[in-house]
């Protein structure tokens, strides 16, 4: 679902965030903090700046008054993530997690050390 407001109207939108949660108004309408699972501002210049709130899936959230938000679900990571998996070399990744400079010795020390192989591959490191 990505569904976008068709107004052109901007709305007065107030985000005060700390401690890892933020509280957000929109034309002074206080939004439920546990209706939303993330949010995103962007702007590019010469543009308006756009609000991109990702819903909590709670069934009867509701929405009220106007502003221009798009409203998106985020996508399930597991599909990505199995391909990113299956496209793994297990000799390649047991090498590079063994030649680790933080390779521990403690218990798990060397999953953990795959683990953290695996995520920085993901990120492209």
């Amino acid at each position: 679902m990505d569904r976008t407001n068709d107004t052109d109207t901007t709305r007065r939108v107030e985000i005060t965030a700390r401690d890892g949660r933020a509280d957000i108004e929109i034309d002074d309408a206080r939004i439920d903090p546990s209706a939303v699972k993330a949010y995103s501002v962007s702007h590019l210049a010469g543009e308006q700046p756009e609000l991109l709130l990702h819903v909590a899936d709670r069934g009867a959230t509701q929405w009220s008054g106007m502003a221009r938000v798009a409203v998106a679900d985020l996508s399930d990571p597991g599909p990505a993530a199995a391909v990113f998996l299956e496209a793994i070399d297990p000799e390649a990744l047991e090498r590079a997690a063994l030649a680790r400079s933080d390779l521990g010795t403690e218990p798990y020390s060397l999953t953990k050390a795959m683990l953290l192989q695996l995520g920085e591959w993901a990120r492209g490191h």
